[in-house]
């Protein structure tokens, strides 16, 4: 049975179809997907797998290097320890799906974006360190700031514009140096699968980059601290310092806070008005750091 994902899908499947050589009796959609259709499907004799399809502007128009970047980069993870889902076959043109399209494993788990105590932020740190540690075999882009110069505008929201002014400024002069590395490049809570208290995977792989580990960490701790307060963003981000020996560079955590702004004309995907107070006063404590 094909349950109804919410857009037309009906090409996709019949391409996943030929690519599994059987029949599907269920689909669902998975939570999350800011950029992407995102769905599990089980085929009538084998494990379920998971379609992304790249039906969200303006992802959608750039589908096609993005699902070709997650299918590389996961084919390459699999000679690794990282726990990523595994490339089944690609349609990053579109051609077949009607949507640039990518099909691959499904992982067990599921996402625990309320944990906060000291054991669970100990080993998301620990796995951003071993993805981190990753030697890249195939050519990797390089990072790109989401901090964009047409966003440097105090929002209508804030408290303290001040503040936002203050990270404009320091966000216009030259970032610090730091060693390239391996990034996920969206590393948070909500791509990082749990099952029984211990990670078992992590997902979305579309904007993996070479780029400061700081980056990285920062965009951890930006959620973290939008979800339960920087004071939780802080003992995460302590304990990749502890782990892995590298310092904090507050120039990118504020360089990743500011990429949560919205273009201008644009909406911002956080409405909160609690998340968007968190997100300040993460702007406020991270900023204090780069005096």
């Amino acid at each position: 049975m094909r349950t109804d994902p919410g857009v037309d899908c009906s090409a996709a499947l019949e391409w996943a179809e030929g690519v599994l050589g059987e029949q599907i009796d269920d689909v669902r959609r998975l939570s999350g997907g800011w950029t992407s259709t995102m769905l599990a499907i089980t085929p009538r004799l084998h494990e379920a797998v998971v379609l992304r399809l790249m039906t969200n502007e303006p992802w959608r128009t750039h589908g096609e290097p993005l699902t070709t970047r997650e299918s590389e980069i996961q084919r390459m993870l699999a000679t690794t320890e990282v726990p990523a889902p595994r490339s089944l076959a690609l349609d990053a043109t579109g051609d077949r799906c009607g949507h640039p399209a990518h099909l691959m494993t499904l992982l067990p788990g599921a996402i625990e974006p309320q944990r906060r105590d000291d054991a669970s932020l100990l080993r998301l740190a620990e796995l951003l360190a071993s993805i981190h540690a990753v030697e890249p075999t195939i050519d990797v882009r390089s990072y790109q700031s989401w901090a964009w110069e047409a966003k440097f505008v105090v929002p209508v929201w804030a408290s303290d514009a001040g503040l936002w002014e203050d990270a404009f400024a320091l966000l216009r002069s030259e970032p610090p140096t730091y060693e390239p590395c391996f990034i996920h490049r969206d590393f948070q809570p909500r791509n990082v699968l749990w099952e029984r208290g211990e990670i078992s995977g992590v997902v979305d792989w579309v904007e993996t980059s070479i780029g400061p580990a700081w980056l990285d960490v920062a965009h951890c701790a930006s959620n973290l601290a939008i979800l339960h307060g920087t004071e939780v963003a802080d003992r995460f981000a302590d304990a990749y310092a502890t782990t892995t020996g590298r310092p904090p560079q507050p120039y990118f955590d504020v360089m990743d806070i500011v990429g949560f702004l919205p273009p201008p004309g644009k909406t911002s995907f956080i409405t909160d008005s609690a998340d968007l107070e968190r997100l300040e006063e993460r702007l406020a404590t991270v900023l204090l750091r780069c005096k």
